[in-house]
């Protein structure tokens, strides 16, 4: 299990509150893995409109393909899933230069709300502002105080594309929505925006094959426990354990003899098997 997984499930919310902390000082969390489980947890489904999608689909079919961003899209894992086929992608920056990024800004209680640009009705705004101010205009509690209350960003102009009414020329600076009149600033700042070439090789054809190179590479039995121990991993595994004791140790130092998925200096994942079982096992100690 991911440690970001671990973080947010329900076992971890229940020994906050059972501990009376903000998170347990150790951890031994164990889930059944099958196939499909032991392939999500070193490759990442994008959604096929997301961008990551988008550059992988196209270096599959051209055999390379280019973007330009303000950060990398596969820091975290560069094994992607495309339908049932997984390919590991290489990300290769090439040139960087300065770009100007956008920010919308908006005033709900303005001191003044008389219009200096121009004033526009909040439904007539094109759908790509809309798009982005949605989730705040929509808001019935919307944030209020002195100056202007949230900044929406909106990217590069070449991100936003066409039809804008605030980026990169801002046409408006009063919205009115719902008979209540919003002040509308746009501020910019300088970033650095890199080109990017991707690269994609498939490494399986199927769930099935790339969980199998996974376990060749990763599993192991977890055999030879104490009755203490055999505890520890029974509780691992029926909802975590969270004592910082010398079974716990013992198991833990066996784990951490094998090669794990994930591990940094405080955490990480392995697969293992116990009891004829293969478990996702996270570890924090």
């Amino acid at each position: 299990m991911r440690r970001r997984q671990f973080l947010a499930s329900g076992t971890a919310l229940l020994s906050v509150a059972v501990a009376g902390c903000g998170h347990p000082a150790v951890v031994l969390d164990m889930d059944d893995a099958t196939a499909a489980d032991i392939a999500d947890e070193v490759s990442m489904s994008p959604n096929p409109e997301s961008a990551e999608y988008t550059v992988v689909s196209a270096a599959i079919e051209n055999g390379s393909a280019t973007r330009r961003g303000r950060h990398e899209l596969f820091d975290r894992t560069d094994t992607v899933r495309i339908d049932d086929a997984f390919y590991e992608v290489s990300e290769t920056p090439l040139e960087s230069n300065e770009a100007t990024v956008y920010e919308v800004r908006l005033d709900f209680d303005p001191g003044d709300s008389t219009a200096d640009i121009g004033t526009v009705d909040y439904e007539e705004l094109p759908e790509v502002d809309r798009q982005r101010l949605d989730p705040i205009i929509s808001d019935d509690n919307p944030p209020s105080g002195d100056g202007y209350d949230v900044g929406v960003g909106y990217g590069t102009a070449e991100e936003v594309g066409n039809g804008s009414v605030f980026v990169p020329e801002q046409q408006y600076d009063i919205i009115v929505h719902d008979g209540d009149r919003y002040r509308v600033m746009v501020s910019t700042r300088t970033t650095t925006e890199t080109e990017y070439r991707y690269e994609a090789a498939e490494v399986a054809s199927g769930v099935d094959s790339f969980a199998d190179q996974l376990r060749d590479r990763y599993l192991f039995r977890l055999t030879g426990l104490s009755e203490a121990e055999r505890e520890v991993v029974e509780e691992a595994i029926d909802g975590g354990y969270f004592q910082d004791d010398e079974a716990f140790r013992a198991v833990t130092d066996r784990i951490r003899e094998h090669d794990g998925i994930e591990v940094s200096d405080s955490y990480g994942t392995w697969l293992l098997a116990y009891e004829q079982v293969e478990y996702l096992t996270y570890v924090e100690w």
